[in-house]
């Protein structure tokens, strides 16, 4: 029992639990450099073979190219790609989007899902007026149905503040529209260099 209370008063000092902490610390050192050459063959995507990689190619989260927001990545010009390897949409489309939409403030933009929220601007000839804008980039391809834009209006009223008002069916065909053509001069510029 007098060895009990002495490991329990070793505990409470932090003496024994320094130790073991450093122990514990030591054997993680120790499993890491590993002595053995062990290949471990996890489960795959394509049936469990065990090295679909023959060539020895670096695998990563992002696939065998890598993260590529700037390139059109390994599509030929003539393909009309322009996903990066990463990327889960075009990103001629992701960056026409950012260029038509860039006089708006930005509230959320995530390159790997495809999703462009703007936050509320008011036109400043028109400031009882304002817009909202969701841009959802739907494909890899560039395709005339891979955007889509979803535009909210509000108009101010004195007695109710901002209030929701109806938009023009024409207009988010129209950014829609001029997005495309900003991405097909994009795809355009990278094809002529």
């Amino acid at each position: 029992m007098a060895g009990k209370t002495a490991v329990i008063k070793m505990i409470g000092t932090g003496t024994l639990r320094a130790g073991f902490v450093s122990l514990c610390l030591l054997g993680m050192l120790a499993a890491c450099a590993g002595g053995d050459n062990v290949e471990y063959n996890y489960p795959r995507k394509d049936g469990g073979r065990p090295n679909p990689n023959p060539q020895g190619e670096r695998e990563t989260v992002f696939g065998p190219g890598g993260l590529n927001f700037l390139d059109s990545g390994s599509n030929t010009p003539g393909s009309g790609g322009g996903g990066g390897a990463g990327i889960g949409v075009n990103s001629f489309l992701w960056r026409a989007s950012l260029d038509t939409f860039s006089f708006m403030p930005l509230s959320s933009a995530d390159p790997f899902g495809g999703v462009i929220i703007t936050d509320w601007y008011s036109p400043p000839e028109t400031p009882d007026e304002r817009f909202k804008m969701n841009i959802y980039i739907l494909d890899r391809r560039l395709r005339a149905d891979g955007i889509r834009v979803a535009v909210f209006r509000q108009t101010r009223q004195i007695d109710r503040g901002w209030v929701d008002a109806t938009v023009n069916a024409e207009t988010a065909i129209q950014l829609e529209n001029a997005i495309l053509t900003r991405a097909r001069q994009l795809r355009l510029d990278i094809i002529e260099q």
